[in-house]
């Protein structure tokens, strides 16, 4: 994160941010203690990174279950598509044609209408060299950026904290889930977790004297925590793969647990969520449900650079047609209702949103009606700025250019993180990413 906002010190950009909010009788002697001793660590501080409230944002979308991209981004001209897939397959008269060779699903018309508006990238044929099929250990080279047989401790996004963020608020990252995702691991632990009551919680004071929740705290539960059924129901068995809920030894993590405990950053959240309102609307999702969230914490200045959500249930291996529509149409109206949301705040000149999937499907279908874990599929970067349009080759689906039963990727994921670091959060890519990739032209 390049170039300073204001002359501020660290010490007084706390005292004004989310952690220094509601530094008051509230906040136990040692936490003071430990604000006290960043204050004099930060003594000589002249200037603080850029925040979200003025500058870029990135919101990452993870379609957690590996999303059969043959079905998303289809290419009916394809015959080769067709004699692999004789039940399957999406008549060529259903789809929403991007060109004479490939369409979107029908129940993309969100993607459809951003599309048409200039505010969607399709990236052809994501990927990367020796693909996993297991979903564990995909999505985790896909959240650290790492090489399929390597192990990489931290997350591509830690990483970026780590390097880019010093002295940032610690809600410079915001998972909206139950636990951090692998892809914010960082040597110093920063973040904040929005939907997790054990990370937020409402002190005993502010209890009625029956012991039941007052409104402040049935309204941020309600807000925050979706309930259990919903979360079935929205299929994220696999989004549930992430990084340690906690971190361990360090001061951000001991910042983090006790600022939680004082409600600092949640009395801030809570703030913001009752003075904004969405001016869009949104389906009635659990995806839209996050998005809508977000949409209120970039509207209300929190000082958030990256977001993380994650939409689960794409693991198709049997009846894929139904539970894949149902899942692109909540995609597709959520992202849509997102754009306008953020259109109408100001805003989308500064945000956009990446979407990955840990593999696409094989592309033979299989005997139960729906697909095997495969390899490459589709990415996709919506957003005010983005350089709207196809990037990257759609992989050759004739039988013998496939690796395995699998397409080859044409572009490896990392030339897309290379592309949003250095292009959108503006700092360099190579001591994040390990060693240097192209960067795909993005924003």
């Amino acid at each position: 994160m390049k170039g300073p906002f204001s002359l501020q010190t660290r010490r007084d950009f706390i005292r004004t941010g989310v952690l220094g909010g509601a530094l008051s009788w509230t906040v136990p002697a040692f936490l003071s203690n430990t604000f006290s001793a960043l204050h004099a660590e930060a003594a000589d501080a002249a200037t603080q990174t850029a925040t979200g409230r003025d500058s870029t944002i990135l919101v990452v979308l993870q379609m957690a279950g590996g999303n059969d991209g043959l079905n998303t981004v289809v290419p009916y001209a394809s015959d080769h598509y067709y004699k692999a897939r004789s039940k399957i397959g999406l008549p060529a008269n259903s789809l929403l044609k991007i060109n004479d060779q490939i369409g979107l699903h029908p129940s993309l018309a969100g993607f459809k209408d951003l599309y048409d508006a200039g505010h969607l990238s399709i990236i052809q044929g994501a990927g990367y060299p020796n693909p996993n099929r297991s979903h564990f250990r995909s999505t985790e080279i896909w959240q650290t950026a790492s090489d399929s047989e390597q192990v990489e401790r931290y997350g591509w996004l830690g990483r970026y904290f780590d390097n880019a963020c010093a002295g940032a608020d610690p809600a410079v990252g915001v998972a909206v889930g139950r636990q951090m995702p692998q892809a914010f691991s960082a040597r110093a632990p920063t973040g904040i977790c929005l939907n997790d009551p054990q990370n937020y919680r409402f002190m005993a004071g502010r209890r009625t004297a029956g012991g039941s929740m007052n409104a402040d705290e049935k309204s941020f539960r309600e807000l925050n925590d979706a309930p259990s059924e919903e979360m079935e129901n929205s299929g994220a068995t696999i989004g549930a793969i992430s990084g340690p809920s906690a971190h361990h030894g360090s001061v951000m993590d001991f910042l983090q647990r006790t600022a939680m405990d004082a409600e600092l950053s949640s009395d801030k959240i809570l703030a913001i969520t009752k003075k904004t309102r969405n001016q869009a609307e949104y389906p009635v999702t659990p995806l839209a449900r996050s998005l809508k969230l977000v949409a209120q914490l970039i509207a209300g200045g929190l000082p958030t650079r990256v977001y993380y959500i994650s939409q689960g249930g794409y693991d198709t291996h049997t009846n894929q047609t139904g539970q894949q529509e149902r899942l692109l149409s909540e995609l597709g109206g959520s992202v849509k209702a997102f754009v306008e949301d953020l259109k109408a705040q100001g805003n989308l000149p500064r945000v956009l949103v990446m979407t990955f999937s840990e593999f696409g499907r094989r592309v033979a279908e299989n005997a139960n009606g729906g697909t095997d874990h495969g390899a490459a599929a589709p990415m996709f970067v919506i957003g005010g700025k983005v350089k709207a349009g196809l990037h990257g080759q759609y992989p050759s689906l004739a039988p013998g250019d496939l690796f395995n039963g699998d397409l080859q990727f044409k572009v490896d994921f990392r030339s897309v993180y290379a592309g949003l670091l250095e292009e959108w959060l503006k700092t360099k890519s190579e001591p994040i990413l390990g060693r240097k990739f192209a960067t795909l032209p993005l924003a």
